[in-house]
């Protein structure tokens, strides 16, 4: 069994070790895309374009499953992706709207998302599905991919923006991109139990095995 996994950085190198453990007997084939990160500020033709060349060594090695391990990557080209490659399975990562949603005491949630993620079809539906009864803030996190890409975290710059979601009374901090995965135990610290911090990557593994069977 093979199972590919793209990100346009380092963020989906996480979600690949994680598969590893969780199928233990599968090949996983991880590929990226560090020429061209970060995707988030990029336009919807380009980011499609950038992901199916990227995906090209898993295209071509027959993966049993793609994981695209990249939220801005899944807004922008997944849907052309299961038109184009109708026989490849692939399964995306989306912002976990539905289950922030559900956890919020306060009506109140934060979503830290790339610029065009929160601008897509797929978050907008999103946010129109499961979250037309709540506020949803979306603070300005558009440098955070650079700054983790190149190891270069200003803590400063993150403790400020969950600050300012805590004082609008968020509880619930949604991390919609895979490169977050890497801060997610500083800002579970910042928010001095004051919210609870979720992202996908612990869905994944359960809907590989789901598609696989």
């Amino acid at each position: 069994m093979k199972i590919g996994v793209f990100d346009s950085g380092i963020g989906g190198k996480a979600i690949a070790e994680m598969i590893a453990q969780d199928f233990p007997d599968a090949e996983i084939l991880y590929v990226h895309d560090a020429d061209h990160v970060p995707y988030g500020g990029r336009q919807k033709d380009e980011i499609i374009s950038l992901t199916e060349t990227a995906l090209q060594p898993l295209l071509q090695n027959t993966c049993d499953v793609i994981v695209l391990a990249c939220n801005t990557a899944t807004a922008a080209a997944i849907d052309y992706l299961r038109e184009t490659y109708p026989q490849q399975h692939f399964i995306g990562l989306e912002p976990m709207i539905k289950p922030a949603a559900t956890l919020t005491k306060t009506g109140i949630i934060a979503v830290c998302a790339t610029p065009y993620t929160l601008s897509s079809e797929r978050y907008l539906r999103l946010k129109k599905d499961y979250a037309s009864a709540i506020t949803v803030l979306e603070p300005d996190c558009g440098e955070w991919a650079t700054m983790i890409e190149h190891s270069a975290v200003d803590n400063a710059t993150i403790e400020r923006t969950i600050t300012d979601v805590l004082s609008k009374n968020a509880d619930v901090i949604v991390l919609a991109c895979t490169h977050y995965h890497w801060i997610k135990d500083e800002i579970i610290e910042m928010t001095a139990g004051k919210a609870t911090v979720i992202d996908p990557s612990e869905a994944i593994s359960r809907r590989v095995a789901e598609l696989l069977r």
